[in-house]
């Protein structure tokens, strides 16, 4: 079922129509594609006994001071779970499943500011910031923003500077849209760095979709980290001393076609599943599985694992450090530097969330 949803997801992010856009580059050029990792070390983790059943979908993990959050996108009742930190004793739920004016359809990503937290729902464009009750042991329904209807599919999001959003930009004209705290869209900057001549020219909307990324921002480095859900590439932004860097893996960039119907299907293989930017490097989850092989396996009903077994680390500039080879397939992670501990969660078991010392 899992392995389903991500091919759904994958295909539903890609079955847009096509339409001609003015080409706009950029000065974004994309590096020779294929690189090494100096150093790759084998993490064996450990799974943390969670006292009930929560998870339909465990996806994304993050954590601040005492308190964590974990993400269940399948949720039948609520996306969003609260723990203690680092003992990761179950709290409360939050975020209600429903169509409701207080409920969520669909949860993307979340993201902390200070003691508050911001969720995302894609589906009805709105993010809404929650907050503590007295005892900490909750979290409650606070300011809701509606995102300007000029964005299109806002599938993730970052905080910059206090008063600014980040969000990917699904036009093909740009690579982000930045919006106020009203969700005003105030402008876009960048270009997709493909190769890809024609798509550009005349394909960008789907060639967008294609390039449905994941990413993160830290304040103190100015660092914002953009990595492909489709393909091998990595983008690194530092936006206080603007500059960018592209990292083409060996796989390549995100492949599709255009089908007859005029839509895109992906080709290529599935990439990235997380970012996480430290004070000191860069985490990413990585897959790298044939779409052709998911697929033909996902068919024939042979079950494989959900998300990847591979940690790739870059540096702040974007060179490859090391590569973490893992004895879980998890998705998302959460990287405690000051514990030398990377946390994850891992769909394929009950008790999903498991920690990893790193060295």
């Amino acid at each position: 079922m899992k392995r389903g949803f991500v091919l759904s997801l994958v295909a539903g992010l890609l079955l847009v129509a096509l339409y001609a856009f003015t080409t706009h580059n950029g000065n974004e050029a994309a590096m020779p594609a294929g690189y090494t990792f100096p150093t790759t070390v084998e993490l064996k983790g450990e799974t943390v006994p969670i006292d009930t059943a929560l998870f339909r979908y465990p996806w994304r993990i993050r954590a601040k001071g005492d308190r964590a959050v974990v993400e269940d996108l399948h949720g039948a009742d609520h996306f969003y779970h609260l723990f203690t930190y680092p003992d990761f004793r179950y709290l409360s739920s939050f975020g209600e499943r429903g169509d409701g004016p207080e409920e969520m359809l669909q949860a993307e990503n979340f993201r902390w500011e200070g003691d508050r937290l911001w969720t995302l729902d894609c589906n009805k464009s709105e993010m809404v910031l929650w907050h503590f009750n007295d005892g900490r042991d909750s979290l409650l329904r606070g300011k809701a923003m509606m995102l300007d209807k000029a964005l299109l599919s806002p599938l993730d999001f970052v905080l910059y500077g206090g008063n600014r959003f980040i969000i990917p930009d699904y036009s093909g004209d740009h690579r982000f849209c930045w919006t106020d705290r009203q969700g005003k869209l105030l402008r876009r900057t960048g270009g997709i760095p493909s190769s890809n001549k024609e798509a550009l020219k005349h394909s960008r909307p789907a060639l967008a979709q294609a390039w449905r990324s994941f990413i993160d921002y830290h304040p103190d480095n100015g660092v914002l980290a953009c990595v492909t859900q489709l393909g091998d590439v990595i983008e690194v932004y530092n936006l206080k001393k603007n500059t960018h860097v592209v990292k083409v893996g060996s796989q390549g960039e995100p492949q599709f076609k255009v089908s007859s119907e005029g839509y895109g299907i992906p080709t290529g293989i599935m990439g990235f599943g997380d970012v996480q930017v430290t004070s000191r490097a860069i985490y990413t989850t990585f897959e790298g599985e044939n779409f052709k092989d998911i697929a033909r396996n996902y068919q024939k009903g042979i079950k494989a694992p959900q998300g990847g077994n591979r940690i790739l680390v870059y540096s702040l500039e974007g060179e490859p450090l090391c590569k973490y080879v893992l004895d879980h397939y998890i998705d998302g992670i959460y990287v405690d530097e000051e514990r030398n501990l990377l946390w994850a969660v891992d769909g394929n078991q009950d008790e999903p969330i498991v920690k990893f010392p790193i060295p």
